[in-house]
């Protein structure tokens, strides 16, 4: 994991931001940030804000780029739909590949492959929509209700023992949720760089839970790193962070979040909650700060992501 040595000798990257789902206004931050430190390192950069339009995508990539680099977040940009564009063009791009990048935004189905190799998760079930507002619930309160295919904490709920109705958004009546026993503990994510583990990081916010509000408003939240847990917690995290990237194939970077029960004894409180196959790039996030802290600049992640893609193509 050594660091690179910022020649970027006129090479061209697109960065891709923006996007069509929840997460865009993220997105845009991440791409915008990722540009400005590879322009700072020498690269040719394109400023892509992706939309639905196909052909206007395949345009903004013309002249075709060296490599993309993707800051997109959630629905279409980090679930395996662009994932298919760029392999059908044949065009490198950072991140992990479309199979791991869909498996990795299935919540329910990256729960199965966590419980394949022995990591612990908290009991859950998916209902659709309708289900929900009809009262059709798994289990009793407290439980976490979270869409079983977002990302950065979007439309996630606690709901609380004693509720009388669930208020999920307007949407599709056949929108699968996925809901989770509520696990009391202290919220803990651990980034992978290629198939190592940066560090642990603790979320300390001011929310009762690590929503999306807590996580892209500063001031929301508090990361401490390293963790100050038990070095078995540290120890035990970054293995599983390591082993549910190598599980789902992932490539480049990711991140696992997961919750720490501490009043359990040894590991028995540690729960793995989701991989994110493409973590925020914003002045804020988890990941770059991890990687800092393991002596890698940011602009140095940056180009890490764009060389890990060039090796692959």
């Amino acid at each position: 994991m050594s660091a690179v040595t910022g020649k970027a000798e006129g090479r061209t990257v697109a960065v891709l931001m923006g996007g069509w789902s929840a997460e865009r206004e993220v997105s845009l931050m991440s791409g915008d940030a990722a540009a400005k430190a590879l322009e700072a390192r020498g690269w040719k950069v394109k400023r892509i804000d992706v939309t639905r339009d196909l052909p206007a995508f395949i345009a903004a990539l013309t002249p075709r780029p060296d490599v993309v680099f993707n800051a997109l977040h959630g629905t279409g940009g980090e679930d395996g739909t662009i994932h298919g564009v760029l392999d059908m063009l044949g065009m490198p791009y950072t991140h992990s590949g479309l199979l791991a990048s869909a498996v990795a935004m299935d919540k329910p189905m990256t729960k199965i492959i966590a419980a394949s190799i022995g990591i612990r998760t908290a009991s859950g079930a998916v209902r659709t929509r309708r289900q929900i507002e009809a009262g059709d619930l798994p289990m009793a309160a407290p439980f976490v209700v979270k869409p079983a295919a977002s990302g950065s904490s979007v439309g996630v709920m606690l709901v609380q023992a004693g509720f009388n109705r669930i208020a999920l958004a307007k949407g599709e009546p056949a929108e699968p949720f996925l809901i989770e026993e509520y696990v009391h503990g202290r919220e803990l994510t651990c980034g992978v760089m290629g198939d190592r583990a940066l560090t642990v990081t603790e979320i300390q916010h001011t929310h009762g839970f690590f929503d999306y509000e807590a996580k892209y408003v500063a001031g929301h939240a508090r990361h401490v790193l390293p963790a100050p847990v038990p070095a078995e917690i540290l120890a035990k995290a970054k293995d599983w962070a390591v082993a549910i990237h190598q599980a789902l194939g992932c490539r480049g970077i990711s991140r696992s979040d997961l919750l720490w029960d501490e009043r359990k004894p040894g590991t028995e409180g540690l729960y793995f909650l989701e991989v994110n196959t493409q973590p925020g790039f914003t002045p804020i996030s988890l990941v770059p700060e991890q990687a800092e802290h393991c002596g890698i600049s940011f602009g140095e992640l940056c180009e890490w992501l764009l060389e890990t893609a060039l090796c692959q193509s």
